[in-house]
């Protein structure tokens, strides 16, 4: 499918005056994942979602420190059999292509520094961390789509009293649906996909100020 033509817009800033934009005009049926990798200076980690683009807003210093932590902790456990990476466009199907905000992926998947993109069943277990802009497609959405792809494991962080909580879901192959197995506030200690424990008190707190 070739580029969709735009359409020219203005959206001002606060207190500024009005600035050229050009949309894109969605093409009939949706945008595929071709045309994700195609559209011209589209905003970085742009996600493709039921033939959509969606944006994403700026983050909160809270998504940015839990991303963060989660990571390098996830990176200090996996086995050798597994890599951990953030933030990577992953297919689901021809109008889904989601970016989970971590991925842990069969490290024999990992082809080389260019690679822009995993398959399902290159993924372990997807992370979302959910924000204000975010929370339906992280609890509804997202899951819904990650079951259905087969990915086996799903965690999704949510802030509670400025802390992470940490949901964790785990697919039940006879009905093709992610259950939940445990709700973790102080440690997130799980076995599978390989054992995790993360000290959830210590993750998001910025340093005092004196």
């Amino acid at each position: 499918m070739g580029v969709p033509m735009s359409v020219e817009g203005e959206f001002p800033p606060s207190g500024q005056a009005p600035r050229r934009h050009l949309w894109p005009i969605p093409p009939e049926g949706g945008y595929t994942v071709e045309d994700l990798y195609r559209l011209p200076d589209l905003p970085a980690h742009t996600e493709l979602i039921d033939g959509s683009l969606v944006f994403m807003s700026p983050q909160s210093l809270f998504h940015a420190m839990t991303v963060d932590a989660l990571n390098i902790r996830l990176r200090e456990l996996a086995p050798a059999e597994y890599w951990v990476s953030r933030e990577m466009t992953t297919v689901l199907d021809e109008q889904n292509a989601p970016e989970p905000d971590l991925l842990v992926v069969h490290a024999d998947s990992v082809q080389g520094l260019d690679q822009t993109r995993f398959e399902p069943s290159d993924v372990v277990l997807a992370v979302e961390v959910v924000s204000p802009s975010s929370r339906s497609r992280d609890r509804d959405t997202k899951p819904l789509k990650y079951a259905r792809a087969g990915i086996p494991h799903y965690w999704r962080v949510e802030k509670e009293n400025d802390r992470p909580v940490v949901h964790v879901f785990e697919l039940e192959p006879s009905t093709g649906a992610y259950v939940a197995t445990g709700i973790f506030r102080e440690e997130l200690k799980v076995s599978v996909p390989f054992p995790v424990a993360v000290d959830l008190t210590d993750i998001a707190t910025p340093p005092r100020r004196t």
